[in-house]
C-alpha cells in the first residue's frame, strides 16, 4: 500500500438523506501543504551551481552551526547568516544576544493548544509565532515538538501534541503551513522516540518498527507531508545509536520512508562522532562550537563538524562529496523559501502583534479542561458571592522551563483575570484560615507544577499540597481545583472532595483571562484531554523506565553526563500507548482521553454509513448529527474511532482516525460528515514494511471521548 496522507474534509449539507452521502458533499477541500516561492528542483540546481564555487573550508563552516543559535553566512554568494530561534509555543528572546524583539507573546503551551483540538486555530496560533519571527530577523523556528506522550514524567510533555499520533499530526499540519506561510521555516522536533527527558543524553529507546510507525511517525509523517522546511533530531539513542548520527533513523525513516528533502540538524550538543554523522543523512551539527561552561569531556573535538571533518577528509574517512550533499541541502532550503531574494526580517508584522494576543487568548478559552463540576460553575457574578483565591499560582503566571520558556508582557494572572470579571468579590489570600476557608461561597485553589527539559517531575503532587486541598475541601463544599502543568498529575487522593477541577496547562500571558470567562460561564469550555490521566504512575505503560536504585533529579548536572553508562528503555507496550493501553489492559483511568465537560449537553444519532461493504483501498464517506439540546451555545468536539474486529497481529480496541470541532447555537442541530481512506483501517505490516489493511469486520464509533462512545456501526471490508 502507498503513503495516504489523510486530508481535513470541510463539508456542507446540500441534500437529503435519499442522496448518497457522498452527493451531499458541496465542496470537498483538501488540506493544501505548503509550498515555498521556488521549486525544489530549481532551488536545488541553484544550490548545485554555488556548491561549485565553494572552498572546502567555505563548505566545512556551514555544516557546523556559529555562535550558538546563527548558521554561517556568506556575502560573496547573497547567503544570509540564518538565526535559529525557540521555540513551539513564542519566541523565546535570548537577551544575551544583540538585536532582539522587544517583547513576543507568550502563547498557552502546546498541549494546550492540542486541548482545543481545533485545527484552524493551530494554523492561526502559528502564524502568529512566526510573523513575530520575522520581526525578529528570525529564520527558523526551532518548532513544533510532536513527540508522543508517553509518560506523564516526560519533563518537555508540555511542549508537545499529546498521547495520540492522529490528533498530534492534524494539529502539526497546520501549524506547519500557518508558520511557514509568513517565510518562517518550521522545525520538527524531536526526531524520534524521545520520551523522556531523564539522562536523555544516555537514554536508549529500544522500539520496534511496527511502534514507530504507528505510534512515533505519524506526527513527523504530518509535518513532512505538509511541507516543512527542516528537522532536528533528538538527544536520545535510538535502538543502540544516538539519533543525530543515526543512518537507519535519518536517511531510512526520515528522507527514505518519509520523504523527506530539507535540513536535517542535531539538537544542541547532541552528537559524539563526527565521522558517523556526516555518513548518517544529517545536515546540520548545531550549535557547532563547545560550550565554555560545560565539562570537558564535552568538548572533544571529534563532536564538532567543524573541527574534526577535514581531518577526516585527510584521513579518507569520508568523502568530499558527503560534504557537497550536507551543503546542497542547507542551501537548497535556504534558496527554496526564498532567503537569498529578501530580506529575514520585516518589521511591518509589529502591527499584528494585537491579533496574536487575541489568537493567545482564544487559545486558552479553548484549552481549558473542565474535569469535574459538581453543580458548582459557572458562578454569577451578579450573585452574593464571596470567592477566596489562593494557591501557588493564583498572582502568578505558571510556565514550564528551558529553550521552550517564553516570558511574554502585559501578562494577565489569575487573580487580575478573576477580578477583572468579579471586583471585590473575589479576595486573594496566601495563607487563609479556617475561619476565611469557611466564610467563603466558593474557594479557587490554583495548583501546578514546574516543568522543564533536561529532567523528568514526578506524577504525584507534593505531600503538603494534596494536605491542603483535602483540608480546604473539608471546611467549603465549593472548592475548585485549578491545574496548570504540562502532564497529567495525581490528582486520586482528593479528586473526590473537591466540588470542581480545571486543568489549565500553562496558559501563557493571557490565558488566565479565558479561565476567569469559564468561571463565570461568559465561555463555554470545550477543551477535551489530549491525553489519559491514570490514578497512579504505576498504571502506566512507561511505568518502570527509571533504572532500579536510581531517582528523578532537577537541574542540568545529571543531563550532561554523557560519561554515564547508556540505560535501555524498552518500549515493550508497542503500540498500545496511552488509552490504547488502559483500554487494552482494562485499567480504568482517572480521566479519559478525549473527556471534558461543558455547560450544555449533546445529543449524538443518526449515523449512517454510504456503505456497510467497502472493498479494501476504497474510502468511507459517513454521517452524523449532533444536537446542542442545552440553553448554553457551545462547541462539541465529535471523535471518531475506528476498531478492527478481528486481526492477525495485537490491536488497540479502539483508535481516533478522525474529528471535527462543531460550534452549535443552543438547540441547533448539526450533521456532520467524514470520510475514512484506506490508512484509517491499516496497521503497519512488519513483514512487507508497507500498511495493510485485512478484510473483515470493522466498528465505527463516535462519541465525546474515548469512554464516552455515543454511536456506533458495522462496516465489513473485502478484499480488493
Amino acid at each position: 500500500m502507498k503513503k495516504i496522507a489523510h486530508f481535513v474534509l470541510i463539508c456542507t449539507v446540500i441534500g437529503s438523506c435519499t442522496k448518497s452521502i457522498s452527493q451531499e458533499y458541496k465542496t470537498e477541500t483538501i488540506f493544501q501543504p505548503f509550498k515555498p516561492p521556488i521549486a525544489y528542483n530549481d532551488a536545488k540546481e541553484q544550490a548545485l551551481k554555488i556548491v561549485s564555487q565553494m572552498t572546502i573550508d567555505e563548505k566545512i563552516s556551514l555544516i557546523g552551526g556559529h555562535n550558538t543559535f546563527f548558521t554561517k553566512g556568506f556575502e560573496k554568494f547573497k547567503v544570509p547568516a540564518m538565526y535559529l530561534s525557540d521555540a513551539t509555543q513564542g519566541v523565546n528572546i535570548r537577551r544575551h544576544l544583540d538585536d532582539q524583539l522587544e517583547k513576543s507573546v507568550a502563547f498557552p503551551s502546546p498541549i494546550a493548544l492540542a486541548s482545543t483540538w481545533n485545527k484552524e486555530l493551530a494554523g492561526n496560533y502559528a502564524k502568529s509565532i512566526g510573523e513575530e519571527c520575522r520581526v525578529g530577523e528570525i529564520a527558523v523556528l526551532l518548532g513544533p515538538g510532536m513527540n508522543i506522550y508517553r509518560i506523564s514524567q516526560n519533563g518537555r510533555n508540555f511542549e508537545y501534541f499529546g498521547e495520540d499520533p492522529y490528533l498530534a499530526a492534524r494539529m502539526i499540519e497546520n501549524y506547519v503551513v500557518g508558520m511557514q506561510e509568513t517565510g518562517t521555516m518550521a522545525t520538527l522536533k524531536h526526531f524520534v522516540a524521545n520520551n523522556t527527558d531523564y539522562k536523555r543524553r544516555t537514554s536508549n529507546s529500544v522500539v520496534d518498527k511496527r511502534t514507530l510507525h504507528e505510534i512515533y511517525l505519524p506526527a513527523f509523517e504530518a509535518g513532512v507531508n505538509a511541507g516543512v522546511m527542516a528537522v532536528m533530531t533528538s538527544y536520545n539513542l535510538v535502538n543502540g545509536e544516538y539519533a543525530g548520527q543515526n543512518k537507519e533513523v535519518i536517511t531510512g525513516l526520515l528522507r527514505e520512508s518519509l520523504g523527506f528533502k530539507g535540513i536535517v540538524m542535531s539538537d544542541w550538543w547532541s552528537v559524539y562522532d563526527s565521522e558517523k554523522v556526516i555518513k548518517s543523512g544529517l545536515d546540520l551539527d548545531m550549535p557547532g562550537e563547545p560550550r565554555a561552561e560545560y565539562p570537558d569531556y564535552m568538548k572533544k573535538d571529534e563532536f564538532f563538524l567543524r573541527t574534526s571533518a577535514k581531518r577526516l577528509l585527510k584521513e579518507g574517512k569520508v568523502k568530499e562529496e558527503d560534504i557537497n550533499r550536507m551543503v546542497t541541502n542547507i542551501l537548497t532550503t535556504e534558496i527554496s523559501m526564498g532567503l537569498l531574494e529578501r530580506p529575514i526580517k520585516d518589521t511591518s508584522y509589529l502591527k499584528n502583534f494585537d491579533q496574536h494576543v487575541e489568537v493567545a487568548l482564544q487559545t486558552g478559552r479553548e484549552s481549558i479542561v473542565l474535569l469535574k463540576n459538581k453543580h458548582v460553575l459557572p458562578i454569577d457574578k451578579t450573585a452574593k458571592i464571596s470567592i477566596l483565591l489562593t494557591g501557588e499560582y493564583a498572582d502568578k503566571i505558571p510556565h514550564g522551563g528551558g529553550a521552550a520558556e517564553v516570558v511574554g508582557y502585559n501578562n494577565t494572572t489569575m487573580l487580575t483575570a478573576l477580578k477583572e470579571i468579579y471586583g471585590t468579590k473575589v479576595t486573594y489570600i496566601e495563607n487563609p484560615t479556617d475561619e476565611d476557608l469557611k466564610t467563603a461561597s466558593h474557594v479557587i485553589y490554583s495548583t501546578g507544577t514546574f516543568d522543564s527539559e533536561g529532567w523528568d517531575h514526578p506524577f504525584n503532587f507534593s505531600k503538603n499540597i494534596n494536605k491542603e486541598i483535602k483540608h480546604i475541601a473539608s471546611l467549603n463544599k465549593n472548592t475548585i481545583v485549578s491545574v496548570s502543568s504540562g502532564s497529567g498529575m495525581n490528582m486520586s487522593e482528593w479528586n473526590d472532595t473537591i466540588a470542581g477541577l480545571l486543568y489549565s496547562w500553562y496558559p501563557g500571558q493571557i490565558g488566565f483571562k479565558g479561565f476567569a470567562e469559564i468561571i463565570a460561564g461568559i465561555t463555554n469550555p470545550s477543551a477535551k484531554l489530549p491525553i489519559t490521566i491514570e490514578k497512579k504512575f504505576e498504571d502506566s505503560p512507561g511505568y518502570g523506565y527509571i533504572p532500579t536504585g536510581k531517582k528523578l533529579y532537577t537541574g542540568w548536572d545529571e543531563d550532561h553526563r554523557i560519561i554515564d553508562p547508556i540505560t535501555d528503555v524498552k518500549y515493550n507496550e508497542g503500540v498500545f500507548v496511552g488509552y490504547r493501553w488502559y483500554e487494552n489492559k482494562n485499567i480504568k483511568p482517572l480521566y479519559a482521553f478525549g473527556f471534558g465537560l461543558s455547560y450544555t449537553t449533546y445529543e449524538y444519532s443518526n449515523l449512517l454509513l454510504e456503505n456497510k461493504s467497502i472493498k479494501a483501498g476504497k474510502k468511507l464517506n459517513l454521517k452524523i448529527d449532533i444536537a446542542n439540546n442545552g440553553t448554553v451555545d457551545g462547541k462539541e468536539v465529535v471523535q471518531l474511532y475506528v476498531r478492527d474486529v478481528k486481526s492477525s497481529v495485537a490491536r488497540p480496541l479502539k483508535e481516533l482516525k478522525d474529528f471535527q470541532k462543531v460550534q452549535l447555537a443552543a438547540g441547533d442541530k448539526q450533521t456532520i460528515y467524514f470520510t475514512l481512506t484506506e490508512r484509517d483501517f491499516a496497521f503497519w505490516d512488519v513483514e512487507t514494511e508497507d500498511w495493510k489493511v485485512e478484510p473483515g469486520q470493522f466498528e465505527i464509533l463516535v462519541g465525546a471521548a474515548s469512554d464516552n462512545i455515543l454511536a456506533r456501526a458495522k462496516l465489513e471490508i473485502t478484499k480488493e
